[in-house]
């Protein structure tokens, strides 16, 4: 008997119960390289995730993990990367929806030397300017409508990553799909490269509540503050902390490209700018009290929330397959 084909790309989906996932599945199913795909679902050990299996037909292979919690979420998606089999992984999120030829053109783009390729991202509910602050605070730099290039930083999720490489950080994986920019930093020191592939579209849903907004906002650099700084000594966190009013302004800085593409494509609703820059303030006082007293205790399980459940925290639902 033939031995079955290897899925050329696994997707890593760590979540509470299938619900959480289906869009991201229904999406998946659009692929136009479906019979390729690789579904690795990572969720606690003991919950019932209530999988859609008529819904999981057509991948060619579909994995369950279990693990003890899936809070930090870093570890979780390690290990579905651990018990994947296909040679490239992409870590997914639960509020992301790949376009129909998303994953054919990933993995064309992988056949260069590439460690990570990052998809081009959209914007996934667009009419909220709340939602596109967030949005270009967060993944900005790799709007859809910005040209292919070689990436100075890949994202610890929603890129895709051959899978040997990052097995290759050992025990250091489940740090690395923790703390923000950790993975970047381990790759680039053992001289790995990343490319931008905008053509690889993937639409990313956004909080566009204000509570919830500012909330995330603030969490979100407390968290990434404290991580980053945990084993700092208190020199280096105070002049992290001096310097950290500065943020905003170089985030507009850096953004400046991708807000005139943006603008010429009419995609920027009215109050974007204003929003924008009160994200980054936002964020900035997070990072600031990040710096001087760490991450929150009640901050990981409160991510984990919107990490989750951002669909909640939407200015409307996840879009649905048409």
């Amino acid at each position: 008997m033939p031995e079955t084909p290897l899925p050329h790309l696994a997707v890593i989906l760590a979540t509470d119960c299938y619900d959480t996932i289906r869009p991201v599945v229904q999406h998946l199913r659009r692929q136009t390289i479906r019979d390729q795909l690789e579904i690795v679902v990572v969720g606690e050990r003991g919950r019932s995730l209530g999988l859609g299996h008529s819904e999981l037909e057509g991948f060619a292979r579909v994995a369950v993990v279990e693990v003890e919690s899936l809070s930090p979420i870093g570890p979780a998606r390690a290990a579905g990367v651990r018990a994947a089999q296909a040679p490239l992984v992409f870590i997914g999120e639960t509020h992301t929806y790949a376009h129909p030829t998303w994953a054919e053109t990933m993995i064309r783009a992988h056949a260069r030397s590439w460690a990570g390729v990052v998809p081009g991202f959209g914007n996934a509910n667009p009419r909220s300017a709340l939602s596109w602050a967030i949005f270009l605070l967060d993944y900005g730099q790799w709007l859809h409508l910005m040209p292919a290039r070689e990436a100075t930083v890949a994202p610890m999720h929603n890129g895709a990553f051959k899978r040997q490489v990052l097995l290759e950080l050992g025990a250091g994986l489940d740090q690395a799909l923790t703390q923000g920019d950790h993975l970047t930093i381990l790759l680039r020191a053992a001289g790995h490269r990343f490319y931008f592939e905008p053509a690889a579209r993937i639409d990313h849903l956004n909080v566009a509540r204000w509570a919830p907004w500012v909330h995330e906002r603030f969490l979100g650099g407390r968290l990434l503050a404290g991580r980053r700084a945990g084993r700092w000594s208190a020199f280096r966190r105070l002049v992290y902390f001096c310097g950290a009013p500065l943020i905003p302004a170089l985030l507009l800085l850096r953004l400046r490209k991708v807000l005139r593409a943006a603008w010429r494509e009419g995609q920027l609703p009215a109050g974007t700018l204003p929003a924008l820059v009160a994200g980054g303030v936002i964020s900035t006082v997070g990072e600031m009290v990040g710096y001087l007293r760490g991450p929150s205790p009640t901050a990981e399980p409160k991510m984990m929330e919107f990490e989750l459940h951002k669909v909640r925290y939407a200015s409307r639902q996840a879009p649905v397959p048409r």
